[in-house]
C-alpha cells in the first residue's frame, strides 16, 4: 500500500518529528469513565442542534435528513481519527501534540493556538447567549450581569480539582441526552398517531410542499453549511482523555459508545421533526424542537426547550472552557505558550491557564453592557471556520501518525480508523468543498476570510518561530 501522507508537509521545513509515546502529565486524573462517555454524548449536542437546526429545515426542507448525514458522517470521521489518536498517545493537548509529533512544532503551535483562539470566543458567545435567555426570564437583571454570574461560576468550577468540571458536564450533558431521548420517544408516538389526540401522520410531510428535496440537492448542500457547525465540540473528550485513570481504555469506549448515538440523536430528531410538521412552517432562530412539542400538546413547550437550551449552553462553556485551559496548559508545557501558565493547584488544576483561557470571557461582560444586540453576530463572525482548519489539521496529522504507530508502536492501535487511507482523505476532502462552498456563498464568505486570516497570521507565526528555531 502506498503511503498516505501528503507531500507539502513533508516537503516543508520542519522541526523533526517528537518521539512517540505518552508524556508525562501533571494534572490529576481526576475523571471517571462515565464523565468522559457523558461527554462524548454531551459535547455536541448543544444550542446549534436545539435552535440553529431550524436554519438548516429552511433551506433543505425534509432533505435536512441528508445534510445531518452528511454533516454527521464528516464529524464521525473526525471522531475516529481524534479517538485513535488519543487511545495511542493521550496527551493535555490532544490534537496539538499529535500535529506536532506528525508534522513538526509548526503545526502544532498552529493547531493549538487556532483552536484555543476558537473556543474562548465561542465560550463568551455561549455567555452571551444563555444570558439572553436569563435576561427574558428576569428582565430587572441586565444582560451583561448574567454573562458576568455564568463566568464567575464556572471559573471558580475550573479552578477547583478537575473533578468539578466532570460532575458539572456529566449532569449537563445527562439532562441534554435525557431531552434528546424523551423528543425522540413523544415524536415516533405521534408519528404512530400512538398519543391522544394524534393520528398516523403518513407520509405527507415528506413528500408535500416541493416533494422531499423542494430545492434539490443544492438544498441539502445548504443545509449542509447551516448545519455542519453544530458537530463541533466533539473534540474535547479527547483533550480530557488524559486526566481520566485509564487513558487509552477510556477515550476508546467513549469514543465507540458516542459515534453511533450522536448520529442517532441528530439525523433521528430530524426525521420526527420534518414527518410530523410541514417543513415550510420553519423559520431560523425559532426551535423547531418547540414547534414539534407544541403540535402534540405538550404545555409550556416553549419555556421547556429554553431550559433544555439554557442548560445546553451553559454545558458547552463549562466543556469549552475546561478544553480551552487544557490546551494553553499544553502550549505552554511544550514551550509554546509563556511559561508562567504551568502553575498547577494541589489539585491539580491549571489555574493560570483557566485564568487566561477566561480573560475574554469577562471581556464579554463589556462587550454585552456597550452593544448587547449586535455582540452575539460579531463574535460568531469572528471564529467563522477556524472549526474546519482545525479538523483539516486533525486528519493531515492522523495521515502521518498512523504510519509511525503501525511501524513503532502498532500495540497502541487500540481504535482504529474506519477505512485507513481512504476515508481520510475523504473527510478532507469533504471540508475541502464545505470551505469553498462557504466562499461562494454571500452569507458565510466572510466567516472563511476572517478564519482564513486568522489561520494565516497564526501560521505566519510559527513559520517565524520555526526559522528562530533552526538558526539557533
Amino acid at each position: 500500500m502506498h503511503d498516505a501522507s501528503p507531500a507539502s508537509p513533508a516537503s516543508s521545513p520542519v522541526s523533526p518529528p517528537a518521539p512517540l509515546g505518552t508524556d508525562p502529565e501533571p494534572l490529576s486524573p481526576g475523571l471517571k469513565q462515565r464523565h468522559l462517555t457523558m461527554l462524548g454524548l454531551g459535547g455536541v449536542i448543544g444550542a446549534g442542534l436545539f435552535v440553529g437546526s431550524g436554519a438548516g429545515i429552511a433551506v433543505a426542507g425534509p432533505g435536512i435528513v441528508l445534510s445531518y448525514l452528511i454533516a454527521g458522517a464528516l464529524a464521525m470521521l473526525i471522531m475516529r481519527m481524534l479517538g485513535e489518536m488519543a487511545a495511542a498517545m493521550p496527551a493535555s493537548g490532544a490534537f496539538s501534540v499529535h500535529a506536532e509529533r506528525a508534522l513538526g512544532r509548526w503545526a502544532g503551535f498552529a493547531v493549538g493556538w487556532l483552536y484555543w483562539f476558537l473556543l474562548v470566543v465561542v465560550l463568551a458567545v455561549e455567555a452571551t447567549g444563555a444570558a439572553t435567555i436569563a435576561h427574558g426570564w428576569a428582565p430587572g437583571v441586565p444582560q451583561w450581569a448574567w454573562v458576568l454570574v455564568f463566568m464567575v461560576v464556572f471559573t471558580v468550577a475550573n479552578l477547583a480539582a478537575v473533578r468539578n468540571f466532570g460532575e458539572f458536564e456529566f449532569w449537563f450533558a445527562a439532562l441534554k441526552v435525557g431531552a434528546i431521548v424523551l423528543f425522540l420517544a413523544l415524536g415516533v408516538l405521534a408519528v404512530l398517531g400512538l398519543l391522544p389526540d394524534t393520528d398516523p401522520v403518513g407520509l405527507t410531510n415528506l413528500t408535500g410542499q416541493g416533494g422531499f428535496l423542494p430545492h434539490g440537492w443544492s438544498g441539502v448542500v445548504s443545509g449542509v453549511l447551516a448545519v455542519v457547525f453544530a458537530f463541533g465540540g466533539l473534540e474535547v473528550v479527547t483533550i480530557a482523555a488524559a486526566e481520566s485513570d485509564d487513558p487509552a481504555r477510556n477515550v476508546a469506549r467513549a469514543v465507540r459508545s458516542a459515534v453511533w448515538r450522536i448520529l442517532l440523536f441528530y439525523v433521528g430528531s430530524m426525521v420526527v421533526i420534518v414527518t410530523l410538521l410541514p417543513w415550510t412552517t420553519m423559520r431560523p432562530g425559532q426551535s423547531p424542537y418547540v414547534a414539534v412539542l407544541d403540535s402534540i400538546g405538550v404545555p409550556a413547550a416553549g419555556q421547556i426547550m429554553n431550559i433544555v437550551v439554557f442548560v445546553a449552553l451553559l454545558s458547552a462553556l463549562n466543556a469549552n472552557l475546561y478544553g480551552s485551559s487544557r490546551m494553553v496548559f499544553s502550549l505552554a508545557e511544550r514551550g509554546e505558550g509563556p511559561r508562567g501558565l504551568l502553575k498547577v493547584s494541589r489539585g491539580g488544576a491549571p489555574r493560570r491557564a483557566v485564568l487566561a483561557s477566561v480573560a475574554f470571557g469577562f471581556v464579554s461582560v463589556l462587550l454585552n453592557l456597550k452593544w448587547p444586540d449586535s455582540v452575539f453576530l460579531y463574535l460568531l463572525n469572528a471564529v467563522g471556520a477556524v472549526l474546519l482548519f482545525v479538523w483539516g489539521l486533525i486528519a493531515v496529522s492522523q495521515l502521518r501518525l498512523r504510519r509511525r504507530i503501525e511501524r513503532e508502536a502498532p500495540q497502541a492501535l487500540t481504535l482504529r480508523m474506519w477505512g485507513f487511507p481512504w476515508l481520510t482523505w475523504v473527510a478532507l476532502a469533504a471540508m475541502g468543498a464545505v470551505l469553498v462552498l462557504m466562499l461562494t456563498d454571500d452569507g458565510t464568505r466572510p466567516q472563511v476570510l476572517w478564519s482564513g486570516a486568522a489561520t494565516g497570521a497564526v501560521l505566519l507565526v510559527a513559520w517565524v518561530r520555526e526559522l528562530r528555531t533552526k538558526r539557533s
